[in-house]
């Protein structure tokens, strides 16, 4: 395999198998033998799935050798969040509480890029019952970020994120409840797509808060994104094509995502917009009463939902569990089952009030992430440190979960910060073609 392979994009992958200069074994292997040798790679893949993805490749070989290849990303490799149940191999959802869990049957969104011919490398590390926006995951492995091994890559799919950013997979499959695909994207400058609630399947995958909890890839380009996404819906792949932001209204949401910004992600934020701006773009500035009113909220809606899930099992055996994640979810423990369908009714309400309030612009822009990626032992060595980061770092991209939207970050070019878009549930391939768009211009 050429090592220039593992610096191109799925989508790319996808083309050289198809044009016949990219043999999908020889690609997967290449892989796999990576990640064998890669020194930073045991924090980064909780294990490998070397015999499926080698017959995986096989198949796709076979097929591409007939003119019979499923799709665009037939033969090319793909690594899974290890809160994703793969039949007959280890499912853990980062946690000594599910230490040797082994699940029966895929789940669905594996069952689907399977069948779509994409050879599974294996399950990346996760933060613990994916409860945290940092990665940091003293119980299994932190995984590193691409510009400083010692700081987290974000999280919870922070192995996701590190799998592609180091080269160690051509395209990742995350989960956002709060964040946690875009913020390990932001952080490793990768592209993260947030779907909307209830679109894709989440049968099979670990759950967190399944309100709020959906399922989507972190990847090196819009195209890559899309080409995924369709895979994950089941639908025909976004047509890219002619995409232009010539004319495109983009809202920038004053206040809240803005306040204690870093300095590099207010820069970075600046530099998009200027050439979002020059790429025909028009651009407004305004505020939103009620995504700021929506923020007090989640703390009863995601810690009751959370600890509802998991208390049971977390109380069965707390100390295998990181302290600082464990009293997250204990924060849900006590909360009143009144308050928790009264706080859904006034989400409801806000939720109404924010899609009419932008409903005439084709999307809503913020910076992806208010802070850089704090160093692993800062945080280790510091819980109140560690929560403040954590807050920090959901704090932008938990707006679309809250307001049930899908969102896409694109780096910014400035590292390790990015732009956020987010439009309206269910417009993926809206949302896509404008990211398209807007990578040019960011580039």
């Amino acid at each position: 395999m050429s090592d220039n392979w593992r610096k191109l994009s799925a989508a790319d992958l996808g083309r050289g198998i198809e044009g016949g200069s990219i043999c999908p074994v020889a690609l997967t292997e290449g892989f796999l033998d990576a990640i064998d040798k890669h020194p930073l790679a045991p924090r980064i893949y909780a294990r490998t799935m070397r015999q499926q993805a080698e017959d995986a490749a096989m198949a796709a070989r076979r097929r591409a050798r007939a003119g019979r290849r499923l799709g665009p990303l037939d033969g090319v490799p793909v690594s899974w969040k290890d809160l994703f149940d793969t039949a007959g191999v280890a499912t853990e959802a980062g946690s000594q509480l599910l230490k040797d869990r082994v699940p029966a049957q895929d789940a669905v969104v594996v069952t689907r890029l399977t069948e779509a011919g994409l050879p599974p490398l294996g399950k990346t590390h996760m933060t613990e019952l994916a409860f945290s926006g940092l990665g940091l995951n003293p119980s299994t492995e932190t995984s590193p970020c691409i510009h400083d091994p010692a700081r987290v890559s974000g999280g919870s799919s922070s192995g996701a994120a590190a799998s592609v950013a180091f080269d160690l997979a051509p395209l990742a499959i995350g989960s956002d409840t709060g964040g946690s695909v875009r913020v390990p994207a932001v952080w490793n400058d990768l592209v993260g797509l947030k779907t909307t609630s209830g679109r894709v399947p989440l049968d099979g995958a670990v759950p967190l808060a399944a309100r709020f909890d959906t399922i989507g890839p972190l990847a090196r380009s819009v195209e890559d994104a899309a080409l995924a996404f369709a895979l994950l819906d089941a639908s025909p792949a976004p047509d890219l094509r002619g995409a232009s932001l010539h004319g495109t209204r983009l809202l920038v949401l004053d206040g809240l995502a803005f306040d204690d910004l870093a300095p590099e992600a207010a820069q970075g934020f600046e530099r998009a917009l200027s050439r979002l701006s020059a790429a025909g773009a028009q651009i407004t500035h305004g505020s939103l009463p009620c995504t700021e009113a929506a923020m007090p909220l989640s703390g009863i809606l995601y810690t009751s939902e959370c600890y509802g899930t998991w208390g049971k099992t977390i109380e069965a055996n707390p100390d295998v569990m990181y302290a600082p994640v464990r009293d997250r979810f204990r924060a849900g423990a006590n909360r009143n089952a009144a308050d928790f369908v009264a706080a859904w009714h006034q989400l409801d309400a806000m939720r109404r009030d924010y899609l009419s309030a932008t409903a005439g612009y084709d999307a809503v822009l913020i910076p992806s992430a208010a802070n850089l990626p704090p160093k692993i032992d800062d945080l280790l060595a510091n819980e109140t440190y560690f929560a403040a980061e954590n807050l920090k770092a959901l704090r932008n991209s938990r707006i679309g979960n809250l307001m049930g939207l899908c969102a896409l970050t694109l780096p910014s070019g400035t590292p390790m910060t990015g732009v956020m878009m987010m439009a309206a549930p269910m417009a993926e391939t809206q949302l896509l073609r404008l990211g398209a768009a807007a990578e040019q211009a960011l580039a």
